[in-house]
């Protein structure tokens, strides 16, 4: 049989990978070992958090899954943050593993165009450099014209605790065995990194009386643009805070030797914002305390996730380090924490649009790129769904900029810059995060969204709806002056509010003691709070957010010049070695590509343009 899109791998980049793509007219197959394993989430029961809650917006405001599904499945949500500016609040809900994975695959099975079949994929077929087929483990062959890998961590996975090395991915389950060798022989080059997660506690076991509680917000919240809230604010689970001791430092540093990591059984590299306790506590000796928090996996088992306790030493050394911990005495330690080691490619080998420079028609997305994070991965499964649906219909990749999405930053990223650790998308990443907001990603992207066909006609409109409210709104508040009368000076009074009279509201609002909400009690606002929250924030920060667009549109400059694909830069006199060497292997597609590459300097960038000037002719 023959497929349009074939996609490798059930976590969440292929899950989004494969959603998008048959929306958007393909045919597709999802090929993963275990159906009941689509959308799994092996690691942390949350979605969002610091800057990934930005990202799962994103993929909602360009037609992804993960924020709606994340509405339907949590039983906690809070904005974190929300005591600071605009630029860096994020979502982060407490997402349950049975009933996420549930309604993923629910809406998988009723996407039209795509198909699962459970299998593992062990070879690749190529024909005059293109994607022309996959093999599967029982020898079957499938042609596909375009082929998305989101292996996730399952290439030669291997689990460690302590001298203790098993081969297996997640859960002790199967591994791919043969594939990235085989990418290797296709010229693809390997890397290996590491990861790993905390215990799982049993409830029951857990004294939360000596813990701090943790409670949702007393506001409703959604991921998604299009949903309503579908849960009872005052019926959230309750997550708990507690701290690591002088007891459990002691512990973790006599036996340091013992773990995976410093007793040298580790061969990949480890992420560096989302280390494990033993490296926290080598990196960070002068913290006498380091933060952890409860939480609860699901609704349907007692088991409860040690957040940021993530180690590879041996069970032994484990329960002496979890019952050190105020409340957690007598707990029972249903699944020990482990690092995995597992097989990615060098990002660098990838183009902004996420297909591959070594063969044509072959997309990667998520973890196999080198990042960490269930929404990393949807961002990337998206976008990469989205380029192969393009190619397919002959039209140009969808590129985000760094100033359109956190989406884009972290894809320019991986591309242009490389990585030799676990990803991990944060808010100082993105230069523009003031104007990347998770209140505005409908307003940046839908339109984008619709133009590429990745969102529905009634989505568009009601974000085209959204825009004329906000105009509508901001020429209220400019056209309309406190004045002074009766009425107005009686309810100033009675609120015991002092403002100026003859200056608009608009004026008024760019106080640093005045809100809406103060000025609603003057004047009536007849719009729903999205429309309000947009125009109170552009107002408030107006001046920053017109510094920021005016960097903007420097950096678009430099976008637009584009770099010739034929350029040899073994051409090129006068650059630098360590700069040649960069250019030639990650081919930037533009001027301003070239500046952000690491070991490339500005005068490397001047020599450039001048000899584009010279024999291109490009200014």
């Amino acid at each position: 049989m023959n497929y349009d899109v074939i996609v490798v791998g059930g976590g969440h980049a292929g899950c989004e990978a494969a959603h998008i793509a048959a929306y958007m007219g393909q045919k597709t197959l999802l090929i993963t070992m275990n159906r009941k394993n689509i959308a799994d989430m092996p690691c942390n029961p949350s979605i969002g958090g610091t800057a990934k809650g930005v990202i799962v917006r994103e993929i909602d405001a360009l037609g992804g899954l993960m924020g709606r599904i994340a509405d339907k499945s949590h039983f906690q949500i809070k904005m974190l943050n929300s005591a600071k500016g605009p630029a860096v609040r994020s979502l982060r809900a407490q997402a349950d593993k049975v009933t996420y994975p549930q309604n993923m695959l629910h809406a998988l099975e009723q996407t039209e165009n795509l198909e699962i079949l459970e299998n593992i994929v062990e070879d690749i077929k190529i024909k005059e450099n293109k994607i022309h087929s996959v093999i599967l483990a029982n020898g079957k062959e499938i042609k596909t014209k375009t082929l998305i890998l989101t292996t996730g961590t399952y290439l030669k996975a291997n689990i460690l605790m302590g001298s203790e090395n098993i081969e297996g991915g997640p859960h002790g389950e199967g591994r791919s065995n043969y594939l990235s060798d085989n990418l290797k022989k296709l010229g693809f080059n390997i890397q290996r990194l590491k990861t790993g997660t905390p215990q799982r506690i049993k409830k029951d076991s857990i004294d939360f009386s000596k813990m701090q509680e943790e409670n949702g917000d007393q506001e409703y919240h959604t991921f998604s643009f299009d949903e309503k809230p579908s849960y009872q604010i005052n019926n959230q689970q309750k997550c708990y805070l507690l701290y690591t001791n002088e007891k459990t430092h002691e512990i973790i540093l006599n036996n340091l030797d013992k773990s995976s990591m410093y007793g040298g059984y580790v061969t990949g590299v480890g992420p560096r914002y989302c280390p494990s306790i033993e490296d926290k506590l080598v990196r960070f000796k002068e913290k006498e305390r380091h933060q952890l928090f409860l939480e609860p996996e699901s609704l349907y088992y007692d088991e409860w996730y040690l957040q940021g306790f993530s180690t590879s030493m041996p069970k032994e050394i484990q329960d002496k380090m979890v019952h050190s911990l105020t409340g957690l005495e007598n707990a029972v330690i249903t699944k020990y924490a482990y690092a995995i080691e597992y097989d990615a490619i060098d990002p660098l080998q990838m183009k902004p649009s996420l297909e591959s420079k070594v063969i044509e028609g072959i997309f990667t997305a998520g973890q196999i790129n080198g990042t960490s994070g269930y929404e990393e991965a949807a961002g990337q499964g998206l976008i990469a769904g989205i380029n192969a649906s393009l190619k397919l219909q002959n039209k140009e990749p969808f590129i985000l900029k760094r100033n359109e999405a956190y989406i884009g930053v972290l894809i320019d990223d991986l591309v242009t810059k490389g990585t030799k650790e676990p990803y991990r998308m944060l808010t100082s990443r993105a230069e523009y995060r003031l104007i990347l907001r998770h209140d505005n990603a409908d307003i940046r992207l839908r339109e984008l969204a619709w133009n590429i066909g990745s969102i529905t006609k009634e989505q568009y409109l009601r974000t085209k709806k959204k825009l004329e409210q906000i105009e509508e709104l901001s020429n209220l508040l400019k056209t309309n002056k406190l004045r002074k009368n009766e009425t107005t000076e009686k309810i100033l009074n009675e609120n015991k509010i002092d403002l100026p009279f003859g200056y608009s509201y608009y004026e008024l609002l760019k106080r640093p003691d005045v809100n809406l909400k103060m000025i609603e009690k003057l004047i009536p606002l007849p719009y729903e709070f999205l429309v309000k929250e947009q125009v109170e924030i552009s107002v408030k920060y107006e001046g920053y957010i017109n510094k920021t667009k005016r960097d903007i549109e420097k950096m678009l400059k430099i976008e637009e010049k584009k770099i010739p694909k034929n350029i040899d830069y073994n051409n090129i006199k006068n650059l630098a070695s360590e700069a040649r060497q960069k250019l030639n292997q990650i081919r930037p597609e533009s001027i301003g590509q070239a500046a952000r590459i690491s070991g490339v300097n500005p005068a490397d960038i001047s020599i450039l343009a001048i000899y584009l000037r010279k024999e291109y002719g490009k200014e």
